[in-house]
């Protein structure tokens, strides 16, 4: 029996919010208030009611359970679906996957992705769940990574991305000074960007001479802890008929993919403990599915939480060859008037790294410029966006974005 297949939806992004992201204890909010600041945004922008939306996922690292709900209440009690996503720093981008699902599978017909994240100053480790009685849930990782390297007095995310930085530099002879003129890159792109964390410039010599965090690595390499929320509202292609005024907003989410590592991850080398396989099958997957490859692409909003995962994804998206990417960086090709702008926000660390909020607010950049909402960070003629979140332990979500009737 020959099956018809069913063709499924569009899934567009009709609307778009997000607070700014701060340094965490800056501003007297809590995580309910920082959701209902970027939700409210995202129905103003795409003029809709929240009883429009008929389910939603809200993804966060740290909090209890059903801290999605106690959010969303704060804007209405409409009995929905609500699903608490927590997918590591790629928890935001599984939320939006899981919403592009719902749609596909005509339950739904407008659905919310919302993240957010209220954490501690100084790093990561001060967020820890106290939960140890129980195996950590990167043991695997620390263990990968200790063959190779010994374990320092430093954050453990921090060594691991800053370790694939050495690796990188020994294997294909990349310089010091290539992570710090991204670092330099991202901390100039967030001086136009009114919802960044840091809004300074830097000389490369500040990020070359910053406080050293692990090994080379400086603090100005480094995506700082931060408080903040992002939202975006899906919807289908029967929604968007039915809401025309939507039309020349809605932005067509042209590919995406989710998934998880690959077997090599515990292979002792570093650059994939970091998720290189993931990153460069899911890559290939998305651009057969979407028939566009990166030289179709103008703007990249990339999960650089260290400045050495910015250089080595450059890699595995396949935007050079392996080995080249510090090559890239001296053409200039990461920004503006190069083949790409990438984090045109500021990136993960300059804009901030509210881990729940990361992969959503990467959408909503994304989303605003294709829709020329960008002001003095506008990147010109951008006609085709790709996203790439990564958590650690591992996800990796990648994604393509046009307008609904936009040609490329």
């Amino acid at each position: 029996h020959s099956k018809i297949a069913m063709s499924k939806t569009k899934v567009y992004v009709i609307g778009v919010g997000m607070t700014k992201f701060e340094k965490p204890g800056r501003r007297a909010w809590d995580y309910p208030d920082m959701v209902k600041e970027s939700v409210t945004k995202a129905l103003e922008d795409s003029k809709l009611q929240y009883s429009d939306i008929q389910q939603a996922a809200v993804s966060y690292a740290y909090g209890g359970t059903c801290s999605g709900q106690r959010a969303l209440y704060e804007i209405g009690f409409t009995g929905i679906p609500v699903y608490n996503v927590n997918n590591a720093c790629a928890s935001g981008s599984t939320a939006m996957f899981l919403c592009k699902q719902i749609i596909e599978s005509g339950t739904s017909d407008c659905v919310l992705a919302c993240g957010f994240e209220r954490m501690a100053t100084g790093s990561l480790e001060n967020m820890d769940n106290r939960i140890d009685d129980r195996v950590s849930p990167h043991d695997k990782h620390m263990e990968a990574m200790t063959k190779n390297f010994d374990f320092q007095a430093a954050p453990g995310a921090a060594q691991m991305f800053g370790n694939a930085g050495i690796e990188h530099m020994k294997r294909y002879g990349t310089k010091r000074e290539h992570f710090a003129k991204i670092a330099y890159k991202n901390h100039l792109h967030s001086v136009h960007n009114e919802n960044s964390q840091f809004r300074k410039e830097f000389s490369l010599n500040e990020v070359l001479n910053a406080k050293k965090i692990f090994d080379f690595m400086g603090l100005l390499e480094c995506s700082p802890t931060s408080d903040g929320s992002a939202a975006a509202i899906l919807c289908s292609e029967t929604f968007l008929q039915k809401h025309p005024h939507l039309r020349q907003q809605a932005v067509e989410i042209v590919g995406m993919k989710l998934g998880t590592d690959q077997p090599s991850v515990f292979s002792g080398d570093i650059m994939q403990l970091v998720g290189f396989d993931m990153v460069d099958r899911l890559s290939k997957d998305l651009y057969k599915e979407s028939g566009y490859g990166p030289k179709d692409v103008q703007v990249i909003e990339l999960h650089d939480c260290f400045a050495p995962n910015e250089l080595i994804t450059y890699e595995a998206l396949g935007l050079c060859p392996i080995g080249k990417a510090g090559e890239l960086v001296d053409r200039g090709d990461n920004t503006y008037g190069g083949k790409w702008v990438i984090n045109p926000s500021g990136g993960l660390i300059s804009k901030g790294h509210p881990i729940g909020a990361t992969g959503v607010a990467q959408c909503v950049e994304l989303s605003n410029q294709l829709r020329g909402r960008c002001g003095k960070r506008q990147v010109p003629n951008a006609k085709l966006a790709m996203q790439h979140n990564l958590g650690l332990g591992g996800a990796v979500m990648v994604a393509m974005y046009k307008m609904a009737d936009g040609t490329i």
